[in-house]
């Protein structure tokens, strides 16, 4: 069956099924609800109301699990309320009075049925009136013999029309025209109701999913920067300040030997200068760590084309984006960049890279690909981790495709909208 003819099929059933569905809903709900609020005067009316709450939430269950099919994509599920740990009967039996979620899908079983009546008229009459009037040259000769062709012939006397050839010609332009709005008719009908119970049935559930996307975004930032600190304080100590302590010992040396052997001295002060130049250059990889002035100054495609420069391996940039994005999408942006590529000339084996930057509506894509031999992954340990925590402090996804023998692809997006 085509995809379009399949999702009109499944539009149509979620309309028609769910309408005896919520009938039941209501039938059960209802009078247990009502039972509840009269009797909980005497004390027992309680854990009644709780149980009315259950027998909607089962119904939520049910659709929550069709809405999928409907909408297109995943819905989130919401968290309901537990029973504190050694509670009573009694407590456990109240617990769905004092979760929210519980009475939401309580209105939902209430509210849903007159939406589930007018939705489930609205696409029985399409398809009756669809159906009914393509087929009419089918039946309508047996209608005529039995009743005559003037019972038949009332609607196609109004445009003049008065014999059953041209009659049956009338309705079947009418069904044609009502089957081209057929899908969009039902997708509507069922789409009108399923977002009523997106909204009442997963909203708090999207509302909590987000909260812990920014949980999770927040702890990796913190853990990516403290991961990035560690890794500075421990290159400086072991890198540069080693040099440089070696560098003012050797400069004491060459003051020492300034008066007894001049020559020895140049010797020692041309090692020094050798020595600075070292230092300076291994400063200046460190670096790539802090945000160089072009990024601020010139935005994130000039600051990528400086690290394509200085980069050990041959890099081909292709980055034809000169919007300006908020700090930290460009920061994260060019960190994950620089470490890329330091990881390409440090581990790959590679003769050369590409390195692409280019947008979407409101997404910004970062592509780093070389032709080393691979086998780069995102376990935990390995220096990619760190920058799959940097992609999700900005709510990023970051993807590695590296098979044993390369080549390797690394992909960054981040929204930027």
């Amino acid at each position: 069956m085509p995809p379009k003819a399949r999702r009109v099929g499944a539009f149509t059933l979620y309309s028609l099924s769910t309408f005896p569905l919520a009938l039941i809903s209501v039938t059960l709900i209802i009078p247990v609800l009502g039972l509840g609020v009269v009797t909980s005067v005497i004390g027992i009316g309680l854990p009644v109301l709780a149980l009315a709450l259950r027998i909607a939430r089962g119904f939520a269950e049910v659709e929550r699990r069709a809405l999928p099919e409907v909408l297109g994509h995943s819905v989130a599920r919401p968290m309901y309320n537990k029973p504190a740990a050694g509670s009573g009967v009694f407590r456990r039996s109240i617990t769905p009075l004092f979760g929210g979620q519980y009475w939401l899908d309580l209105l939902y079983g209430i509210v849903i049925l007159p939406v589930s009546v007018i939705m489930f008229a609205i696409t029985a009459v399409w398809w009756w009136v669809t159906l009914s009037t393509l087929t009419w040259p089918l039946y309508g000769w047996i209608i005529h013999e039995a009743v005559g062709l003037e019972n038949l012939q009332k609607l196609p006397k109004l445009v003049g029309v008065e014999n059953y050839l041209f009659a049956s010609a009338f309705y079947v332009t009418i069904g044609v025209l009502f089957a081209l709005a057929l899908p969009f008719v039902v997708r509507g009908a069922a789409l009108a109701r399923a977002n009523l119970g997106r909204v009442l049935l997963t909203a708090v559930g999207e509302l909590h999913e987000r909260i812990a996307d920014l949980s999770e975004g927040r702890a990796a930032a913190a853990s990516a920067e403290a991961g990035a600190m560690r890794r500075l304080e421990r290159d400086i100590h072991d890198g540069p300040q080693q040099r440089l302590v070696h560098l003012a010992m050797e400069l004491s040396r060459a003051q020492r030997q300034l008066a007894k052997d001049p020559n020895a001295a140049q010797a020692t002060i041309t090692g020094a200068i050798s020595e600075t130049r070292e230092t300076l250059e291994e400063l200046r990889t460190l670096s790539r760590g802090i945000a160089p002035p072009v990024l601020t100054d010139r935005g994130l495609a000039q600051a990528l084309a400086s690290l394509a420069a200085r980069s050990p391996v041959p890099v081909e940039l292709d980055a034809p984006v000169p919007d300006r994005f908020s700090a930290a999408v460009e920061n994260t942006v060019y960190f994950v960049a620089a470490e890329a590529l330091t990881n390409v000339a440090k581990h790959s084996r590679a003769d050369s890279a590409r390195l692409t930057l280019s947008r979407t509506a409101n997404r910004l894509i970062l592509t780093l690909s070389d032709n080393g031999i691979g086998g780069a992954h995102l376990a935990k340990g390995h220096g990619l981790t760190g920058l799959a925590d940097r992609a999700r402090s900005v709510e990023g996804d970051f993807v590695v495709h590296s098979p044993e023998g390369g080549p390797t692809v690394v992909v960054m997006e981040v929204p930027c909208g």
